[in-house]
């Protein structure tokens, strides 16, 4: 999710698209805070590990 924001982030940039980096900075945001959470322990969702 971090890898995709940050590409869509990068498109919006560079195209001049608002939505793509709209897109891109809120996937982005949110691929960080599940990082840190998995990092952490702490369970996301209910579960520890994601298969």
């Amino acid at each position: 999710m971090i890898i995709l924001g940050v590409i869509l982030l990068l498109l919006g940039i560079f195209l001049g698209i608002s939505v793509l980096t709209t897109i891109g900075t809120i996937l982005l945001v949110i691929g960080v805070v599940l990082f840190i959470l998995g990092a952490i322990g702490k369970p996301v969702g209910g579960r520890k590990v994601w298969f």
